[in-house]
């Protein structure tokens, strides 16, 4: 078999001390903290369209990637010629799941059945490639917002038979998905929103994107899929506006649709920061709701206004979100899939390892540190105790619903003006860099 990285070793872990650059100094697979090993607990996954397809280009300039196995055709051959290379990256990276969208690994054709027929001819060969080295998928979705068709929205277009054609390519892609055992179904409306009320019936497209979501369940049941269909929040870029545009919305049309029960939500940071959140947000949410399902592990530059998707180097980041990923109890379907692209100065190849080796060094150290705050209990005591107040009979009763005004207004009555304790945040901040540092 060709070696199309051939400079580059198997990455191995290493320890804190290592000198090469090519080595895990945090990220030790088989180190077992809180009750699992590493490589359980976080689940990394690669995404093909960044690491195969993703030539760096930018609003301002053409892409730098150096990319020698690609020979920028949009070949079903190419398509083809792409897979051994991917796999050789998973497999010197150590990293056991990847994630795709149809469009990023085969081409469209003359026809939707051309379209089809290459498609078929690509998951058989990812299917070869899963079986020979044991790497698995961690889910896969449908690419409806890169072809001008989707220009106007798959499930929210004004068009019948662009809508029709978001259906036959999602149909495809959750058929692939189960046959490859995807553990999981994304889908991302990058273009399921607006970018003028002027010309937006905005009722009927929801109506029409929860009918489009029952449909997927209802053929999920039908091939016998058991994955978790996930929803990606994202408020705008490429649309002005898009439906799913932060964690709470997306609950609320789940839950005004009927559709809860069978989605979970996979957020991201960078779509996060662009909602005018930060992920911790985002999570508590889809938490409060048992709603998260997946992470796309990035972050964002606020000094630049759009989705920039850069490696997570962020060690409070990182913490932030395995504490609330422990309290869930783990993954279960999901994982922490790196959606995420080297900058357009980092083209060589071998800055896809360096890119890879910073984010899961990143989220190694952020679970430790995770694992020790949830140990020590600390900052769930002091959260628990600030709310102890509630834990009287007439709290309760407020909790469950069974309490009124008049109750309240008479226990009001009877007490002195309350004074508040303080909330100490920077004591809190200070305890976190104790963890941290």
């Amino acid at each position: 078999m060709s070696e199309y990285f051939p400079n580059i070793p198997k990455i191995k872990y290493e320890g804190p001390n290592a000198s090469s650059p090519f080595a895990f100094r945090h990220y030790n697979p088989d180190e077992v903290v809180a009750g699992k090993t590493m490589r359980e607990h976080l689940r990394f996954a690669a995404p093909y369209w960044h690491v195969m397809r993703n030539e760096l280009s930018d609003p301002f300039g053409a892409g730098t990637a150096v990319m020698p196995w690609d020979d920028k055709s949009d070949s079903l051959q190419n398509a083809l010629n792409r897979i051994p290379v991917f796999f050789e990256f998973l497999e010197k990276m150590d990293i056991d799941y990847y994630c795709w969208h149809d469009r990023d690994i085969s081409p469209e054709g003359a026809t939707l059945q051309e379209t089809h027929d290459n498609f078929d001819a690509v998951v058989d060969a990812l299917e070869k490639a899963q079986k020979e080295t044991g790497r698995k998928l961690l889910w896969g979705t449908a690419c409806l917002f890169a072809h001008p068709r989707y220009a106007q929205g798959g499930a929210t277009t004004p068009s019948l038979d662009v809508y029709s054609y978001a259906a036959s390519q999602v149909k495809k892609a959750l058929e692939a998905t189960h046959r490859l055992g995807g553990e999981g179904y994304t889908f991302w409306g990058g273009r399921e929103g607006y970018s003028t009320l002027l010309n937006t019936d905005m009722k009927r497209e929801l109506d029409h994107l929860a009918a489009f979501l029952h449909m997927a369940v209802d053929h999920a049941k039908k091939i016998g899929f058991k994955g978790q269909f996930y929803i990606e929040p994202k408020p705008r870029e490429p649309s002005t506006h898009q439906y799913d545009s932060d964690s709470a919305a997306c609950l609320n049309f789940l839950r005004e649709y009927d559709l809860l029960e069978h989605f979970k939500l996979n957020l991201e940071t960078n779509h996060a920061t662009l909602a005018g959140h930060t992920m911790q947000h985002e999570m508590e949410v889809a938490l409060g709701s048992d709603a998260l399902g997946s992470i796309d592990a990035n972050q964002g530059d606020e000094l630049i206004g759009w989705d920039t998707d850069q490696f997570p180097t962020d060690i409070y980041l990182a913490t932030h979100i395995m504490v609330l990923v422990l309290k869930m109890g783990g993954f279960t379907t999901g994982g922490l899939n790196f959606d995420a692209k080297r900058r357009r100065e980092s083209h060589d190849p071998s800055d896809l390892f360096h890119a890879h080796v910073g984010g899961m060094d990143v989220f190694a150290r952020g679970l430790k540190i995770a694992a020790k705050i949830l140990e020590d209990g600390r900052f769930d005591e002091f959260v628990g105790n600030r709310y102890s107040s509630f834990n009287v009979e007439l709290g309760k009763s407020i909790e469950a619903g069974t309490c009124d005004f008049d109750k309240l207004h008479e226990y009001a009555l009877g007490i002195d003006s309350p004074l508040l304790e303080s909330g100490r945040q920077e004591m809190l901040e200070n305890l976190l860099n104790d963890y941290i540092v």
